[in-house]
């Protein structure tokens, strides 16, 4: 078993390991500081008497702490009771025999393996081999290692307390907080050579605080008060097993998270057709006519006026021609002449406008600067491929209406020809390249971005070469990025462990799975459940809580469901896009019923912050859904947690809500509805 080594107190505990018996593990280490207002701190090594921890010095406070099993954990429970006002700060480690060279971390939602891919200027091995951070930074509160010498794991989760977050008065140094907080930290310490996990109450951020992209600040602790005669409990679930790989490693963990915290959804504030009532109005507000592109402006919009900007992205964070299909097709649903006809020129123009000679799409761009050349032109594999998404499920649309394209159908075949050209000899595709096929960034992490454009254009043209070029990418995916449990570098403004690759690897084998014949498919559908694992671990499994006065603990906000993005980029969003029906799809296929509750979870409570007449949440504008939402100490530039950044992109965040509430859409388009009409949501036009 992973053995926890002594060093400061005896703490005899029972520990759960692999082979299903129970051993004795030895110990861990304590340390309480306490401070005086004005003072420096002054920390004291505790030790073990009985129940009791004690200092070699008379404290001014009674502490116990107790070991009990619990299911296949156990429970460590920590009492403080003061003897006069004091302020205070307990931390715990649990040492390992596990070297730093053969030890994988994970901090779900915020760090795993060593998260290498990262800079220096974000948490990262490469700046520090020790950390620890604020709880309401992970999307469970846990903190694990694993040995990949021997497959032994441990990992420390915090038994959640009722919400509470205060205020501070500093962002760095020794801080009193001003009122109750429920948030603790968790992290490791691997300077040693040997890793250990730690964690205590309340807060603290070493050796540097990640306060807003690339920027690491001086460590923060903090302090919190008790009263003579107050009393507080403390509680943490330790648990020893053993794993294949990292993979299954995460994968185990966040079976165990979910079922420790057990999750449930929230009461939705709206209905699927009160969201697109909503959010349609985005479309109304955002249409720009007076270039020769047209769009709905999605990107560097203000959230205090949300005034359309110039500013024009293809894909990615403006969604322009998914956000065109559907303005259009909600416009025929509901008689809406006017979105139409946005739909409708926005397509026309991009057919006529917004192509290279070579068939590429320009993707990014200010528009009243004029259209770029095309040797101006940088391609992104995940915007050119998301633009084919969105025109193939528009022509299908159209074909099902008796409206055929031809000359669209005619441009997405020349486009999808030249992915064939591009793609390299072990299936992978370069994440940026020039309109000549020159790569600027060759890393093929973006690859599993166009699986789901080539199997569409399979499906629609009935094109093998499209499927044979779609298995290859997946190949790539199975050997790189699913095998090692390495996703990375699918979002186009950083280049680190992020969600959206996990998506995109879930995504990409969904849809090989679904136009794959059956003796071949339980593979895609295996690597699939691999990888929605690795997507599930970003999203939240609890509420983080939030001070008064905050914008969105006031507005009520749970973020239970809502993903964090990046390692880089600390905040929560609505990314999901076709993640929820793929989970539903995989509880059908595999019977993991885990997965359907977690997309029912996402389906509640992504709606929360929906802008309506009289309850406009911080936006301007109704329908034009927030952003970047700022749930723990960390802020993209502006206004920090319980706010957003003061710029946004509803581009995506609408079009990431229609593909959630538009549950039929991509199965009907794979499983071959050509001959069907797309189901109809109710329409609901009350807030």
């Amino acid at each position: 078993m992973m053995m926890l080594t002594m060093k400061k107190m005896l703490l005899p505990l029972l520990v759960f390991t692999a082979g299903g018996g129970y051993a004795t593990a030895e110990e861990m280490n304590f340390t309480l500081s306490l401070k005086q207002p004005g003072n420096p701190a002054v920390s004291y090594p505790l030790t073990k008497n009985g129940s009791s921890l004690t200092a070699a010095t008379v404290l001014p406070l009674t502490m116990t702490c107790t070991m009990t099993p619990a299911e296949s954990d156990q429970r460590l429970v920590v009492k403080l009771k003061a003897h006069q006002r004091l302020y205070f700060n307990i931390g715990a480690s649990m040492a390992t025999d596990c070297p730093t060279d053969h030890c994988e971390l994970y901090l779900p939602g915020f760090w795993y393996h060593k998260n290498l891919r990262s800079p220096r200027e974000a948490p990262s091995f490469h700046t520090s081999k020790s950390w620890d951070f604020r709880e309401d930074r992970l999307s469970s509160p846990l903190t694990g290692v694993y040995d990949s010498r021997t497959g032994r794991t441990l990992t420390v989760m915090r038994s959640l307390d009722k919400p509470a977050d205060a205020l501070t008065t500093h962002q760095e140094g020794e801080i009193i907080l001003g009122g109750h907080t429920s948030v603790g930290y968790l992290g490791f310490d691997c300077k040693s050579g040997f890793a250990s996990l730690t964690f205590g109450y309340p807060w603290r951020e070493t050796p540097r605080r990640y306060i807003r992209k690339l920027t690491l600040a001086p460590a923060a602790t903090s302090f919190a008060r008790l009263e003579p005669g107050e009393e507080i409990e403390l509680s943490w679930l330790i648990r020893e097993s053993r794993a294949s790989d990292y993979g299954q490693f995460v994968t185990d963990t966040w079976n165990y998270c979910f079922d420790r915290i057990h999750p449930e959804p929230i009461e939705p504030l709206y209905t699927p057709g009160q969201m697109k009532a909503q959010l349609a109005n985005y479309f109304r507000q955002s249409y720009v006519d007076r270039y020769a592109l047209k769009y709905h402006s999605g990107s560097n919009l203000r959230c205090d006026d949300c005034r359309p900007s110039d500013h024009v992205t293809l894909g990615f964070v403006g969604r322009v021609l998914l956000n065109a299909f559907n303005c259009l097709e909600y416009g025929h649903l509901t008689g809406d002449a006017q979105l139409t006809a946005m739909g409708d020129a926005i397509f026309q123009s991009w057919l006529q406008h917004g192509l290279t000679a070579r068939g590429y799409f320009k993707e990014d761009m200010r528009i009243s600067q004029g259209l770029p050349s095309d040797a101006d032109c940088v391609h992104t594999i995940r915007q050119q491929s998301e633009a084919v998404y969105a025109v193939l499920h528009y022509l299908n649309y159209e074909k099902l209406n008796g409206r055929r394209h031809q000359d669209w159908e005619q441009a997405m075949r020349t486009l999808l020809n030249q992915m064939l050209l591009l793609q390299q000899a072990d299936g992978s595709f370069p994440r940026k390249y020039r309109d000549d096929h020159t790569p600027t960034d060759g890393s093929g992490g973006s690859t599993p971005s166009a699986t789901p454009a080539l199997i569409m254009g399979y499906k629609y043209f009935g094109d093998k070469r499209y499927l044979k070029s779609a298995q290859r990418t997946v190949d790539y995916l199975e050997q790189n990025i699913i095998g090692p449990s390495d996703y990375f570098s699918s979002t186009l403004d950083a280049n680190c462990e992020d969600k959206e690759a996990a998506i995109s690897a879930v995504t990409a084998t969904y849809y090989l799975a679904m136009a794959t014949a059956p003796r071949q498919r339980q593979h895609y559908v295996d690597l699939c459940r691999q990888a929605a694992s690795f997507a599930l671990s970003w999203y939240y499994l609890w509420d983080v809580p939030f001070a008064p006065g905050q914008m969105l603990g006031e507005l009520g906000f749970r973020s239970r469901g809502w993903g964090n993005v990046s390692v880089e980029n600390n905040h929560v969003d609505v990314f999901v896009f076709e993640l929820p029906h793929i989970l539903c799809w995989l509880t059908e296929t595999t019977g993991e019923q885990r997965y359907l509750q977690a997309s029912r979870i996402m389906e509640t409570s992504l709606c929360q912050l929906l802008p309506v007449t009289g309850r406009l949440c911080g936006i301007a504008l109704p329908g034009f859904y927030p952003e970047v939402v700022q749930h723990t100490h960390w802020d993209y530039g502006r206004n920090g947690k319980g706010f957003y950044n003061d710029i946004f992109a509803p581009g995506w965040t609408v079009a990431s809500l229609w593909e959630l509430y538009s549950p039929r859409r991509t199965a009907d388009f794979l499983q071959g509805s050509r001959g069907q009409a797309h189901p109809r949501h109710s329409v609901d036009n009350t807030p």
